[in-house]
């Protein structure tokens, strides 16, 4: 497995926003959306998966995204009432996973190159531009929805690699989807799954990678 051994060269990480840099919405959150259109907690995510990618590239909006989940759903739902549900989708994703968020800072104290690569739509990029300033932190940012290009496809890969500057055998990528690790680890890079920041401290030291997060206690 790419990533693996008691040595690193490692000079540049590019991190994922959704479940890595960001807490996973609540049960409650979830709950609360689902209810809108009906549906429960175990139908529910297939009707929210099946345009997102379509959406996260920028090739839907808002409003079409919505309005066809509603449609699939059997929802009679109002514009103004899709316009709330579209902002409850950007606010639940919005708590940052603060030891997740300090190790970036270490990562850049310590002079190692940091890039974010996210799927995520145009409402959700003015969110975070708006309310978190450590995007600076960042050498480099990677939007979907401003490349028109979406994980897993190697193109966004190479593009977000060729603006950090970085070659892929020195960088490491962290997502907590398995097809996104896949897909990074098959165009050369080092990879690993994010499950939890103890999971990921473990992964890191078994690497002999010298920056690690620090779990919340």
């Amino acid at each position: 497995m790419a990533g693996r051994g008691s040595e690193t060269s490692i000079n540049a990480v590019i991190l994922d926003y959704g479940e890595v840099l960001c807490h996973r919405p609540s049960r409650a959150e979830l709950h609360r959306l689902a209810n809108a259109f009906g549906a429960d907690s175990n139908s529910f995510p297939a009707l929210w998966e099946k345009n997102r990618g379509a959406y996260d590239r920028g090739d839907m909006t808002a409003e079409a995204y919505w309005s066809a989940l509603a449609e699939e759903a059997g929802a009679p739902l109002t514009a103004e009432q899709l316009q709330e549900i579209s902002q409850w989708d950007v606010e639940m994703w919005g708590n940052a996973n603060s030891p997740m968020v300090a190790w970036l800072r270490e990562l850049r104290e310590a002079g190692i190159k940091t890039a974010l690569l996210s799927n995520i739509h145009p409402a959700m990029i003015a969110y975070l531009r708006e309310h978190f300033d450590w995007l600076e932190l960042f050498d480099f940012k990677t939007f979907s929805a401003e490349v028109r290009l979406i994980k897993p496809e190697p193109a966004i890969y190479e593009h977000t690699l060729r603006g950090l500057a970085a070659a892929a055998h020195e960088t490491l990528f962290v997502d907590d989807r398995e097809v996104n690790v896949r897909a990074a680890r098959d165009f050369g890079l080092h990879a690993l799954r994010f499950r939890s920041v103890v999971e990921l401290r473990d992964d890191l030291a078994a690497m002999g990678f010298p920056v690690l997060p620090v779990a919340a206690e």
